[in-house]
């Protein structure tokens, strides 16, 4: 199938959107901008390759998912790479089962995330998996499942982030963001499919003690049987790596602090989780975060979902809030585009039926978004 894809250099189906601000190089405010809007089911990933292309994904959380991952082609969705992949298999590692995250990793690849895990359930033996789909032919490449060890009974992959200067074939960086055990890292070798689990159950990955959101003025809870509220607890789930590969950022989606670790600690199995901890750096309190980014000028970028708004934390070590305002509906995954912009998906999550008394607030179409940043994606080769 010939692609004619979106390019984002070419912004004829781009509306811009006064609906917040992003301090430019010039000191000048530049709006935050609408990219594409989507009804149906509720995305959550989005990665914007070294050419343009743009890929959103759809877990199975509820929402009728048609397709687990689509390309935005001529301001449309089509399932990518084509719809039978995204069918659940009788081998489960031959179909997408449920997607939480998309990544191109800057080397003609885009990577996919299956969790296996619909609804959050025990993932399915065999399924949770990396799978890599190569641009120019549009199939895939590379499938390289978890080894069952790394994937406990209450695991859930999250997102991922890669290294293509270490190891023979790469290395993966993943979060497992558990909402029912612990959470943790998890380091995958892409040539010997040989895994890590780090810092498991940690306080680091772990949801902070005592915490609540508190989105668009409301508790992020659900009720109890006993009527009490129970807080939305997940956790180790954004990840960003540094352009030089040496430092992995990391924190729990019920959390406000970012953390960083060497990676040469995470990828060395003589190092203990023990000796790990030691080595995490507290980065200080960004707001709460879905999702993470980081660029080639060694900034950090974190989505605050508890203001409506994006957060910086820039390479002299001062945060800052970039962008803000009322289309920022719970900002989940970040990527950055070759055009200097950081994109990101506004999905509302904040307004699903379970926080909300059984009554889904959610107003389509969810909305993809960018702000201007001025930076070009960290490298990963």
């Amino acid at each position: 199938m010939k692609r004619s894809h979106l390019s984002i250099l070419a912004a004829a189906a781009l509306v811009a959107a006064g609906t917040g601000h992003v301090r430019a190089a010039d000191g000048k405010p530049a709006a935050v901008e609408r990219v594409a809007e989507f009804t149906g089911a509720m995305p959550t990933g989005v990665t914007v390759t070294e050419t343009g292309r743009i890929f959103v994904n759809y877990p199975k959380w509820g929402d009728d998912v048609k397709f687990s991952v689509a390309e935005i082609v001529d301001g449309k969705r089509v399932a990518y790479p084509d719809a039978a992949f995204n069918q659940e298999n009788a081998d489960p590692a031959k179909g997408l089962i449920s997607v939480q995250s998309v990544v191109a990793d800057g080397q003609g690849r885009v990577w996919i995330l299956d969790t296996a895990a619909p609804g959050f359930a025990a993932p399915k033996a065999g399924g949770a998996k990396l799978v890599a789909v190569d641009l120019k032919t549009n199939k895939v490449v590379k499938t390289v499942v978890f080894p069952a060890d790394v994937i406990l009974p209450t695991t859930y992959v999250n997102d991922m982030r890669f290294d293509f200067r270490v190891g023979s074939a790469g290395v993966a960086y993943v979060t497992d963001s558990s909402i029912k055990g612990p959470g943790g890292l998890i380091v995958l070798d892409l040539g010997s499919g040989k895994a890590l689990r780090r810092l498991s159950g940690s306080p680091l990955t772990a949801p902070e003690k005592g915490f609540m959101a508190r989105v668009e003025g409301k508790p992020l809870a659900s009720t109890g049987p006993d009527g009490k509220l129970q807080p939305f607890n997940v956790a180790s789930d954004g990840i960003a790596l540094s352009g030089d590969g040496k430092t992995l950022y990391f924190s729990a989606l019920s959390a406000r602090t970012l953390y960083a670790v060497p990676t040469a600690l995470l990828r060395d199995p003589a190092v203990t989780d023990a000796q790990i901890a030691k080595a995490v750096k507290n980065l200080g309190k960004k707001g709460a975060s879905d999702g993470l980014e980081a660029d080639a000028a060694g900034n950090v970028y974190g989505g605050d979902y508890e203001h409506n708004a994006i957060r910086k934390l820039s390479a002299d070590g001062k945060w800052s809030t970039i962008a803000q305002g009322p289309d920022i509906v719970w900002p989940d995954t970040l990527s950055i585009g070759p055009d200097g912009y950081l994109y990101f998906t506004a999905n509302q999550l904040n307004r699903q039926a379970g926080f909300n008394g059984g009554k889904d607030l959610r107003q389509q179409p969810y909305r993809l978004l960018r702000v201007k940043i001025g930076s070009a994606p960290a490298p990963t080769k």
